[in-house]
């Protein structure tokens, strides 16, 4: 999180939104082997719960179940030319960002809740694709989808804290962000521009 209060980000229902539409994020945590990543897939089980997967060969996987993970999920970003402002040669250049930060418990879960999970996330993922029909594990061979999902682990991580970042100009006056956002949205950082627009 950033450490000017002017940037945090409060709304957890936003932020749980954000999480939703990006759908996948980085998992840390400290192992014995040292600090570990991993990159996976996510859909929310309730309002604090976050359920994802990832494979059984991942060296993480061995040293989730019952540690505290930080997942984070970071949006639209982009560079900042101190020269969009408007504002005098006395400005530096800086990087605008939506980033979200949930840390909590991990618990692994067993097969059943797992394949719920492969099928809730592909469901969120399919509907976005309208008007493809969607996919689903029934155009699958039972036996090979069951095979297949032996070769992942689900786990759920608990959200004890919530850390949001909205880094988007708000320190500087409104004429002064709205024209950064018209810069950064010429640079091709379309997603940043229109957060910057409407914060």
């Amino acid at each position: 999180m950033h450490p000017d209060p002017a940037f945090r980000w409060e709304d957890r229902v936003a932020m749980r939104a954000l999480v939703s539409e990006l759908s996948l994020g980085a998992l840390f945590c400290a192992t014995p082997d040292g600090p570990r990543v991993a990159h996976v897939p996510v859909v929310w089980n309730d309002d604090d719960t976050l359920a994802f997967h990832m494979s059984r060969g991942n060296g993480i996987a061995r040293h989730l179940d019952g540690a505290t993970g930080l997942f984070v999920v970071q949006g639209p970003d982009g560079y900042i030319s101190p020269d969009w402002y408007g504002l005098g040669p006395d400005q530096v250049p800086t990087w605008n960002y939506v980033a979200v930060e949930l840390e909590g418990k991990i618990t692994r879960t067993g097969h059943d809740a797992l394949v719920e999970q492969v099928d809730r996330v592909a469901a969120a993922q399919e509907q976005r694709l309208t008007p493809k029909a969607p996919w689903t594990r029934d155009k699958m061979d039972p036996a090979r989808f069951d095979g297949m999902t032996r070769g992942i682990i689900g786990f759920t991580l608990t959200v004890q804290a919530w850390r949001g970042t909205l880094k988007l100009g708000q320190n500087k006056p409104e004429a002064a962000r709205l024209a950064a956002a018209d810069g950064v949205e010429a640079a091709g950082r379309r997603g940043i521009a229109h957060w910057m627009r409407n914060v």
